[in-house]
């Protein structure tokens, strides 16, 4: 890539990037959300065109006038958002741009083989060809959609925070993967935040900040801090706000007694109070999510007793939920699809969970919302050239504090988040922790799940690890460590941890 520009209206998302990768090797691209990174991608891949620059593939210039184009040259992306089909199977997703034919039909048989060899070869062989894309859990989709990649037998794989949804275990398995295209031959370009992966996997490694590329540099020649200085301009200083603990006495906002649902929830018992912030750890798929879920009211026919504010509710939906007399909001798992509408607007979607504060008689009253508007704008600093761009154009960092925004508006008292940080850059995730601390200070109860220890551990007044939908441990003050959290989550304690009784 040399000298590529790419605007947007008066926003310039690109400005004489310069990019060059190899076969046989991992280049890794950092940089905030907004720097650039994910327009260069789509540039590389057909998706957009860029208004100056021009891209070089074995030394000869090429341009994509499309995503197919540049498939069939050997480059392929596996994108951070899902590009499945929720209601076609596996083995449709995988092979939807270019399924087997036998007399004019798609033979369903050799579709069901090639998908499972491409499924084998990403690490995934136990997810079945045949199962529906919906019934698989949201790291598991994610492995489909590397596979689904790999299908196109690819010379360049372009990876756009691909482990951000993953469990720990299919990150390793990925780990392993992508080692081994390298040493096949692939050249491979990974966009990551998280520099445990970096370090393990790059061989070199671009910083990108406003649209400009700062500095390409060997693996293991800059330190961490140099990095994360390079990707925001400034000096860089790694600190959670800290903690604040309310009164002891202070009576729950939030309680749950023998909170049932399914295989997923076995009678969990929870207390949350005004002013805290309460962790949720254990390995991804322990009835985390579904904890979250039953709060809210998304979840039927559970058992078991929720109170809010001392008073006994039957929370059936989220409506019931986010009303004023219970006042709880739900930051969801996946941006994109549970957390925003994406062909619609900045300023519609911050609003669209508080209308109720900004109409009358089912007309919305325009000076308010656009005060509404301008104040999270602010409150958040969401990055946008106007609130009226479609929030779909935003930076992911950017659409995440839109959907907490979006939430803050209904002024709750009880907060539940669900990896809020997710695929975010090291600076909007400070900004989240301040404001979550904030938030606390101010009186909220926090209940947060994140797969992210030292979130755990900076954030959290306390942490309850979970495993197979129970509640297995508490850890409080110096017994939030990383070692206490995967022995609880593996359940294998330890001696500083406090068990609950199952």
């Amino acid at each position: 890539m040399e000298k590529v520009s790419k605007r947007y209206g008066g926003v310039v998302a690109l400005h004489e990037a310069d990019l060059a990768i190899r076969a046989g090797a991992i280049h890794a691209v950092l940089g905030e959300n907004g720097a650039g990174k994910s327009t260069l991608m789509k540039v590389m891949s057909g998706v957009v065109t860029p208004n100056e620059g021009r891209m070089l593939l074995d030394g000869h210039e090429v341009t994509f006038p499309g995503p197919t184009a540049a498939n069939r040259a050997g480059i392929v992306c596996v994108f951070q958002e899902l590009s499945l089909i929720p209601d076609l199977s596996v083995a449709e997703n995988i092979l939807v741009s270019n399924p087997p034919r036998r007399f004019g039909l798609i033979d369903r048989r050799a579709q069901r083989r090639i998908a499972g060899e491409a499924l084998a070869r990403a690490g995934a062989p136990d997810i079945h060809p045949d199962m529906l894309v919906r019934d698989l859990p949201l790291s598991r989709r994610q492995m489909v959609e590397i596979a689904k990649a790999l299908a196109r037998e690819p010379r360049i794989l372009i990876l756009d925070e691909a482990t951000s949804a993953l469990t720990k275990a299919d990150v390793r398995t990925v780990f392993e993967v992508l080692k081994r295209l390298r040493a096949e031959g692939m050249a491979l370009l990974y966009i990551s935040h998280r520099m445990d992966e970096i370090d393990e996997l790059a061989d070199e490694c671009t910083v990108f900040r406003n649209g400009r590329n700062i500095q390409s540099f060997a693996t293991g020649t800059r330190s961490r801090q140099d990095m994360i200085e390079m990707m925001i301009g400034r000096e860089y200083r790694h600190a959670f706000p800290p903690k604040v603990d309310p009164p002891p006495q202070v009576a729950p906002v939030l309680s749950c007694r023998g909170l049932t649902w399914g295989r997923s929830l076995d009678k969990v018992d929870l207390d949350l109070r005004p002013g805290e912030i309460v962790g949720i750890g254990g390995l991804d798929g322990q009835g985390q999510r579904e904890l979250l879920l039953a709060l809210f009211g998304v979840l039927r026919n559970w058992s078991g007793s929720i109170t809010v504010g001392g008073a006994a509710r039957r929370l059936a939906s989220p409506r019931d939920a986010k009303a004023s007399e219970v006042g709880m909001a739900l930051i969801p798992e996946d941006r994109k699809t549970e957390g925003l509408l994406l062909p619609m607007t900045v300023g519609e979607n911050l609003t669209l969970a508080g209308l109720g504060r900004i109409s009358a008689f089912g007309v919305v009253d325009r000076a308010a919302e656009r005060a509404a508007i301008d104040a999270l704008t602010a409150k958040l600093q969401i990055k946008t050239a106007s609130p009226d761009i479609p929030v779909g154009a935003l930076s992911g960092g950017n659409q995440q504090k839109v959907v907490i925004a979006k939430w803050l508006m209904t002024e709750p008292r009880i907060i539940l988040l669900n990896d809020p940080t997710r695929g975010i850059d090291v600076g909007t995730k400070q900004e989240i922790y301040r404001l979550l601390r904030r938030l606390a200070d101010e009186g909220a109860a926090i209940l947060y799940y994140s797969t992210d220890y030292d979130e755990l551990i900076g954030c959290c007044n306390r942490v309850l690890v979970m495993y197979d939908g129970r509640v297995t441990a508490e850890l409080t003050g110096d017994r939030i460590t990383e070692h206490n959290l995967i022995a609880s989550a593996l359940d294998v304690g330890d001696a500083t941890t406090e068990r609950v009784a199952s």
